[in-house]
């Protein structure tokens, strides 16, 4: 039997709540962000978490990313109605979080990073209940609860108690009850803590299923960045309180300049410094791998590097362009 199903069956919205707008359909939600921040702060008594914040956060799937105590936590219960700010606005999903709390809880779904389980209940009546609690009627919360245990990989063991499942399926299970109510949109707070490499895998799949197969928007704050570049399109990088770098994945990894990968049949140079003649700059070599980075907008970089080759009589084994990995993103934000 396959860990994940490949589809699952769309229901009707609660009947105490407005449609919403995809319930694991996929015609995808009208192009708008889920999120918009303006000038919020939000205080902890005298303690100021964030402050002046802004920020906007597209449809799709978007990792959140910053070091402990960067706001994250605190951004995540604000746009979910448990914390007032105390100035500035906020929207989720076109919804005003200070006047429209309980609305938006009804359309988003929340995977918290701790064991949320209630301790004798099985799984169909742990996600059946957190159904009822996001106002479905109790029939249609149990159908739905049958439905996407099935989908998260746990229609087997649905009769169990949840305090006798494993570390995966604990999590497998937080994800089912964020999903039982259909909303459009999810926060995942580190949904792969604690899970073996093949748990990791099935999760990160799945979550990249949700996001771009199901059409809901995702949110996933996470400190593995692997898991960030894996599953999402855009990220937020957070550091005290404030935003550091954000946009979509894709356009931050490129370099500011022209950045090849050049190994060589072994180091020389004599190549180093042909090459340099023609734009291409060392930034550094591990042995015959070398690095160079050339000026924005210089063409035939190609010819350039067999030119090279042929005047310093070096053997060029293979050369690409690279781009910046999510880490040195991540990094850069910080030190800025």
């Amino acid at each position: 039997m396959p860990i994940f199903m490949t589809t699952i069956p769309t229901l009707s919205a609660p009947q105490t709540t407005p449609q919403t707008n995809n319930e694991f359909a996929t015609t995808a939600l009208e192009p708008k962000p889920v999120v918009v921040v303006s000038e919020l702060t939000v205080r902890y008594g005298k303690r100021t978490i964030l402050e002046n914040f802004s920020l906007t956060i597209p449809e799709g799937c978007t990792g959140l990313l910053g070091p402990n105590g960067a706001g994250k936590t605190t951004l995540i219960k604000t746009l979910m109605g448990f914390l007032t700010p105390a100035s500035g606005t906020a929207q989720v999903l076109n919804r005003d979080v200070a006047s429209e709390r309980l609305r938006i809880r009804q359309h988003i779904g929340f995977m918290p990073e701790q064991d949320c389980h209630i301790p004798g209940m099985n799984a169909v009546a742990f996600v059946a209940y957190a159904g009822e609690l996001a106002g479905m009627p109790s029939e249609q919360a149990l159908r739905r609860a049958h439905e996407v245990l099935e989908y998260c990989g746990l229609g087997e063991a649905r009769y169990r108690e949840v305090e006798t499942y494993s570390t995966g399926m604990k999590q497998r299970i937080k994800l089912a009850q964020a999903l039982v109510h259909g909303p459009d949109l999810l926060f995942l707070d580190e949904p792969t803590n604690g899970l073996d490499p093949q748990g990791r895998d099935g999760m990160l799949d799945l979550i990249r299923d949700i996001s771009h197969g199901k059409g809901l928007s995702v949110v996933v704050c996470s400190h593995l960045l692997p898991d960030i570049e894996r599953t999402c399109d855009h990220v937020i990088v957070m550091q005290t309180g404030k935003v550091r770098q954000q946009g979509p994945i894709s356009t931050l990894r490129q370099h500011k300049t022209l950045t090849y990968e050049i190994e060589l049949k072994e180091f020389s140079p004599a190549f180093v410094q042909s090459l340099a003649a023609r734009g291409g700059s060392l930034e550094r070599n591990n042995g015959a791998l070398c690095q160079f980075t050339f000026p924005a907008g210089v063409e035939s970089i190609g010819r350039r590097i067999f030119e090279a080759a042929q005047e310093s009589q070096t053997q060029v084994r293979k050369f690409r362009e690279t781009q910046r990995s999510l880490e040195e993103i991540f990094m850069e934000a910080l030190e800025e």
